[in-house]
């Protein structure tokens, strides 16, 4: 049993298989009471300790009770003494912003409920999880909060969401409602977080956690480039191998906010949600409202531990379909080869290249439909541009099969360009403010998911081109940030729903079409990695990373993405040298080296390679069809960190930890450099490895204690090792 109650002491412990969570009922109050390492089930009551420090703070009940500015709590409440952050606020009928929530009871559940709308991790049977429900009610207004532990001890994660229920006569209005809150008795932490801006996705920042509120948040109407649904709590010593982390994550993809603030008396408040700057919720009597999930894990054995414990869960109960556990096909993408400038003949061509050099899979991106030959037209409007494909994409699909090669497309299916049928049909379709003018973004509107017709209309665009079979992949776009966030289906009170509600729009969508098109390959994409989250792995099992293709710069966007995300979710291509976006000149050897620890494809046009080019990306398809599997389910070592190092390196293991892929990519050159060697991990000590160029053997023990010799001579250059387990 990984939930333990006891009825005497009220309290619940919940194991992971290296963890507790453990909390009490006092006062009536769900009350935090520690997360950490794992401990026996038994009475935990001392862990809580009121020192009534009461400073401006009042004390409840007249005098008799919490003073709740000082007591950790579980799903903390505005209006009744704790003057902190809370994670539930609302408006009552009366005006007042009161609500004060005591616990009424509880049940605990096999398996794990359904989010209704909203995506989650999900398990195969009962038994891999166990789930206490804790229902909280204000006895004044009615409302109540009934908070979900979801226990998958084996994964070694806990998930949390709230329902909260309007049970009174009249409505009222939700104004901040998160998906969990954690209260610590310290502050004695770094905060880890990603920030960045397009093409430069999910750079680490850590700094200590001060007095005051640290937040990354969106209010974009997408997770965005700017910052990532994730915040991570680390002891200041913790590093990749030892040190307490904490990680909460949040399944879902709109604006979000997260933070963690040093209080008054030095501890602590974390929580994590929907972004309350731009949320209101009207809720009438008897009904519900669900938050997003939040998946919780511990580590005791620092980052690297943690980013594994992530990368399993995700990989394995978040992705779905076919392709989850699957290697995924060596792709190559005709965007950085034609962009908008292509025609039928200049597919076949490509595509004679590609059938030579072991591509599986010939993605056409954007511009195969309607009237588009730039960004300025078409979104919208679903029908082949028979000016360059005067025979369909079943001309392209008839044309690549005999070849070996399946056919892939780009869809932004969310936008609508002002010069498209579409528009000049449905003006009205579009996120809009009467009255107001409409902000265009890349000459692009977005349509108002909020609307069932819209979505009917976008099922039947994308089904129209996927019904028969033959498109084996789809890149799912998103390129712009929402503005002027209005629909004219709502009315003024509920206009603060808009963008949550486009989010269940959206879910619906995409819930229907991999439903309906499982054998297709989604990628979500927006602009690259605006929208990396959480939420969309769970329709889409990969996602473009950056639209920076640059192997250098990869470098820091893939070693970020890696600390929540697997490397099976990150789409990694090899593009052309001088790189389109940054101008580096780098290494073929390089570009493919940093390639490999993703969802491997290239970039480039194949008619435009040398000769010892050709031949290159021959074996390196050949090697990613045979190492394919090993690279998308390993375990995922970061060796060196090139935010602090003039170099990177990494490693995947097997789950046998039979097979070691390990690259390594020096990025600055100092004179008389330093003796450079690699300690691998996750190897078996006594096992005997062959690395497969050299032919060299090692024992395990050998290549993580001392490791492997490393360049420290000419700028980007690399080196991949492909260790294998061999008999005495």
């Amino acid at each position: 049993m990984s939930i333990y109650f006891d009825p005497q002491t009220l309290q619940f412990q919940l194991n992971t298989r290296t963890s507790s969570y453990i909390m009490q009922v006092r006062n009536g109050f769900l009350l935090h009471l520690y997360w950490g390492a794992r401990l026996q089930n038994g009475d935990h009551s001392y862990f809580f300790r009121e020192q009534g420090r009461a400073a401006f703070s009042p004390r409840m009940e007249n005098g008799g009770g919490f003073i709740l500015d000082d007591v950790p709590l579980e799903y903390p409440c505005w209006g009744r003494g704790d003057l902190r952050t809370p994670a539930l606020e609302v408006r009552n009928p009366d005006g007042s912003n009161i609500v004060d929530l005591r616990y009424e009871s509880h049940e605990i559940l096999p398996g794990k409920p359904r989010i209704p709308g909203l995506p989650a991790v999900y398990v195969e049977n009962d038994g891999e999880c166990e789930t206490l429900v804790v229902r909280l009610r204000d006895g004044v207004s009615g409302v109540e909060a009934d908070l979900y532990y979801c226990v998958l001890e084996e994964y070694d994660v806990l998930t949390r969401y709230a329902r909260i229920r309007n049970g009174g006569t009249d409505a009222v209005r939700l104004l901040r409602a998160m998906s969990a809150s954690v209260d610590f008795d310290h502050t004695r932490y770094d905060i880890l977080s990603n920030y960045g801006t397009h093409c430069r996705e999910r750079q680490i920042e850590r700094h200590p956690l001060q007095h005051g509120r640290f937040t990354i948040s969106s209010r974009r109407g997408a997770s965005s480039h700017v910052h990532n649904p994730f915040l991570l709590l680390a002891s200041p010593t913790a590093d990749e191998t030892s040190g307490e982390v904490y990680a909460s994550v949040l399944v879902y993809s709109g604006s979000f906010a997260a933070e963690a603030a040093g209080g008054q008396f030095d501890a602590a408040r974390a929580m994590i949600g929907l972004n309350p700057e731009e949320f209101s919720w009207k809720l009438e009597p008897g009904e519900d409202f669900f938050t997003p999930e939040s998946v919780l894990t511990y580590s005791g054995e620092g980052l690297g531990y943690l980013s594994r414990t992530l990368h399993h869960l995700f990989r394995t109960r978040l992705c779905r379909g076919k392709y989850r556990d699957a290697r995924r096909p060596v792709l190559l993408n005709l965007w950085e080869a034609c962009y908008f400038n292509f025609d039928e003949e200049k597919i076949k061509r490509i595509a004679d290249s590609c059938a030579e050099l072991g591509v599986e899979l010939l993605v056409i991106d954007d511009a195969w439909f309607g009237e588009r030959n730039s960004d300025n037209s078409s979104l919208g409007d679903w029908y082949v541009n028979r000016k360059k494909l005067p025979h369909g994409l079943e001309g392209v699909e008839e044309y690549l099969k005999p070849l070996g090669l399946d056919l892939g497309i780009w869809f932004e299916p969310e936008m609508i360009s002002p010069n498209s049928d579409l528009y000049r049909a449905h003006p009205d379709w579009c996120l809009h403010v009467d009255g107001r003018p409409r902000s265009e973004g890349r000459n692009q509107l977005i349509l108002d998911l909020c609307r069932p017709e819209v979505r009917d209309y976008l099922y039947d665009c994308v089904s129209a081109v996927l019904k028969d079979g033959r498109i084996k992949y789809v890149k799912w776009d998103y390129n712009r940030n929402m503005t002027e966030v209005g629909s004219p289906t709502l009315p003024a009170d509920r206009q603060g729903e808009v963008t949550h509600r486009y989010y269940l729009g959206l879910y619906e969508l995409l819930e229907r079409l991999v439903g309906d098109y499982p054998d297709v390959l989604f990628e979500s994409c927006s602009g690259g990695g605006g929208r990396f989250d959480a939420g969309m792995l769970y329709y889409m099992p990969q996602v473009w990373t950056s639209d920076n293709s640059d192997a250098i710069e990869r470098l820091r966007i893939q070693y970020g993405t890696s600390l929540v995300y697997p490397l099976s979710a990150m789409s990694a291509h090899v593009s052309a040298s001088p790189n389109h976006q940054t101008g580096h000149v780098t290494p073929f050897e390089t570009r493919v080296c940093v390639a490999l620890t993703g969802s491997f494809g290239f970039e480039l046009d194949p008619t435009a390679l040398s000769d010892a080019e050709r031949e290159q990306v021959r074996q390196v398809a050949a090697l990613h069809k045979e190492l394919g599997e090993v690279l998308a389910t390993g375990d995922y070592y970061r060796l060196r960190n090139p935010f602090e190092e003039t170099c990177s390196a990494w490693c995947t293991v097997s789950a046998d930890r039979s097979v070691c892929v390990a690259g390594y990519v020096l990025t600055h050159v100092r004179m008389y450099g330093n003796n450079e060697r690699i300690a691998l991990r996750g190897l078996k000590p006594d096992a005997l490895y062959r690395e497969r160029f050299t032919g060299e053997t090692y024992r395990g023990d050998e290549l993580m204690g001392f490791g492997l010799h490393a360049p420290t001579t000419l700028e980007y250059r690399s080196i991949l090792w492909v260790l294998e387990e061999v008999s005495d």
